[in-house]
């Protein structure tokens, strides 16, 4: 029972580990003795990423860019260099775009759906060679981080990002049954209100932070250990007979 939760000697990638949610799950991981590769589009940012992280653990930063297979395949490649299996995926990379229907455009569209669903599936399946040592009674673990706007109306012009968000909650259904027999558990998370790089407006007005918290039962935004503690939870032996599920994560807000 003492370690239930461990993930001590597993190897994980977090895409889109540089800020927000990726970069607090990285450290969960890493501050429970994972080694972690993180990746992101920005290399300045992602290189700061790696120096933070690299106090709580070995965290190795390689850029990439998941909105292309090219850029998936590449990275891959780059991981592959160093290591022949992988423990723990984390589907995270993701991209929001908000504009009334009017004005919404097909590139707001295109950019949000590849980076939140078709990196999501093309990462899954190009580390697939990677994820081929779980076993029946330690699988391995993908991880697809979905939002509660893909399960409610968010009351915002984000319709590519909600409707992409709604197809990772599913996606993370269908890979799961598929890979189940593999030994490749899939499962997701919804996130509330976390503060991040998408919520920063947000979380500096503080009239609007105020009414956010109005709408949340816990009334305080989500902290860093909360999406940590999830993250550690499906990717450790607690979670072992979760399958296909996604968790909500939102402090009550969905549940009024």
């Amino acid at each position: 029972m003492k370690a239930l939760f461990s993930v001590e000697g597993k190897t994980a990638i977090v895409t889109g580990g540089s800020s927000g949610i990726g970069a607090m799950m990285a450290q969960g991981l890493l501050e429970n003795g994972a080694k972690v590769y993180i990746t992101a589009r920005k290399v300045e940012r992602l290189m700061a990423a790696q120096e933070a992280l690299s106090a709580f653990g070995e965290c190795v930063a390689i850029p990439g860019d998941m909105s292309t297979l090219e850029g998936i395949e590449a990275f891959i490649a780059e991981v592959s260099k160093h290591e022949k299996h992988i423990d723990i995926l984390i589907n995270n990379a993701g991209a929001n775009w908000v504009t009334p229907i009017e004005q919404f455009p097909e590139s707001g569209w295109d950019k949000v759906m590849d980076i939140n669903v078709k990196s999501m599936f093309f990462m899954t399946q190009k580390c697939l060679p990677l994820l081929n040592r779980g076993t029946a009674e330690d699988p391995a673990r993908v991880v697809n981080i979905a939002s509660i706007h893909g399960i409610a109306n968010p009351g915002l012009p984000s319709y590519s990002y909600s409707a992409s968000k709604s197809a990772a909650i599913h996606l993370t259904r269908h890979l799961a049954t598929d890979l189940a027999p593999k030994n490749i558990l899939v499962n997701g998370i919804a996130p509330g209100f976390f503060p991040s790089n998408m919520t920063k407006e947000l979380v500096e007005n503080e009239q609007m932070n105020k009414m956010a918290m109005a709408q949340i039962p816990r009334a305080r935004s989500g902290e860093p250990e909360d999406i940590a503690g999830t993250a550690l939870y499906l990717c450790s032996r607690a979670s072992a007979w979760v399958c296909g599920h996604t968790i909500v994560l939102d402090g009550g807000m969905i549940a009024k």
